[in-house]
């Protein structure tokens, strides 16, 4: 199930993760596997990239990673989105964030 959510990238190094993103949450955190996706929540508003910031700074600590290493790239302004993480194989991805 976790290798529908976190891929390793085609474009280069890295992986790509599938989120269900939950905004203005009481208590922000990786919720687990919802679906084929990922949920994630902050409590940022989903109001000026607000709440995609806070979701990359959250995977980036997760993953051990620079948060300039994680980027929303589709579905910015959607619940559901595709997140690029750099530095991080999809095998080590998916332990960190199971």
């Amino acid at each position: 199930m976790w290798n529908h959510i976190v891929q390793d990238a085609t474009d280069g190094p890295g992986v790509v993760i599938r989120v269900k993103a939950i905004p203005n949450a009481k208590h922000p955190g990786v919720g687990g596997a919802l679906g084929d996706r990922l949920k994630v929540k902050v409590n940022a508003p989903p109001e000026g990239g607000k709440a995609n910031a806070a979701i990359c700074e959250l995977i980036a600590v997760r993953l051990g990673v620079k948060a300039s290493a994680v980027q929303v790239v589709d579905g910015a302004t959607s619940p559901e989105k595709t997140v690029r993480a750099e530095g991080v194989s999809a095998q080590d991805a998916i332990t960190l964030l199971a």
